[in-house]
């Protein structure tokens, strides 16, 4: 099987070492706008050749989507528009409802299966792809009823080789979701790194005192926006859904503490305990 890979970065990377590893792919096309990525990719045997769009899609039995979500939902439909019936197309993009809207009249959706990849990290490009990301992770498809089914199997298949359990969600709920669960996580990591900033002048004081629970706190501040503002901007609503929760939260530990409330902060902390016995089964 020949794959061709629409953006040799991160996520597209370790999809393409992985599915080497297990022998899944016989030739993997990457094409790509940064001709730094496909140069590092080829250089890293990520990718077998670089491809223009064109070529890369039309000699393709599988085609990756693996770039922006804003990204994504404008070049799906050229996709579509370029593929035959034997082919099959599917992104890996973290918001789910504007892209498959963007290809729900299309009369080559029943090509398409819409997957999302519950795995990432704040670092980018080429040289950051490891074939083991995916192992134990959640793979979550949207619409299944919406591709036809050899595409929904080729796609399965391809989850199974990622090592991943496949969840099965509507795009919508997987959006709200995924706001409550991932988005708003990204967001409240660069707001605490924007407050440090703020606050502590001296950078080497961060250095110095920074604690693994802080680092670990703010990792995610280091994702770069060209992948999270699309992100925000496309599942709007349910991010501002959790963001408002999110400040009424942090308002009743600011109350607690101004009127001397120990008792209730101690409530608070206890109550937010309940997630290690979710986290930890």
């Amino acid at each position: 099987m020949k794959i061709g890979i629409i953006g040799v970065g991160l996520i597209g990377g370790s999809i393409a070492l992985k599915l080497k590893q297990k022998k899944a792919v016989d030739f993997i096309y990457g094409i790509d706008n940064n001709t730094d990525n496909l140069d590092e990719a080829l250089s890293l045997k990520i990718i077998d050749e670089k491809a223009d769009f064109e070529f890369g899609i039309k000699n393709s039995d599988l085609i990756i989507i693996a770039i922006p979500v804003d990204a994504a939902r404008k070049i799906l439909p050229n996709v579509l528009d370029i593929i035959d019936s034997s082919q099959t197309v599917m992104d890996v993009g973290s918001t789910k409802a504007g892209i498959v809207n963007s290809v729900k009249d299309h009369p080559n959706r029943s090509r398409f299966v819409a997957f999302h990849p519950m795995w990432g990290t704040e670092n980018h490009g080429p040289k950051s792809a490891v074939a083991e990301s995916f192992a134990g992770k959640a793979g979550v498809i949207c619409d299944r009823e919406d591709s036809a089914a050899d595409a929904l199997q080729l796609v399965q298949n391809i989850v199974e080789n990622l090592d991943m359990h496949l969840i099965y969600m509507n795009a919508e709920a997987h959006d709200l979701h995924t706001a409550y669960i991932s988005h708003i996580s990204h967001i409240t990591s660069y707001a605490l790194a924007n407050t440090v900033l703020e606050k502590e002048k001296e950078e080497e004081t961060i250095f110095q005192l920074a604690s693994s629970g802080f680092s670990s706190t703010v990792r995610l501040a280091k994702s770069h926006p060209e992948m999270w503002v699309p992100i925000f901007k496309q599942n709007k609503e349910n991010v501002l859904d959790v963001l408002n929760e999110h400040i009424s939260q942090l308002r009743k530990f600011k109350s607690a503490l101004e009127k001397e409330n120990f008792e209730y902060l101690a409530e608070l902390i206890e109550n937010a305990n309940k997630i290690r016995g979710i986290l930890d089964k």
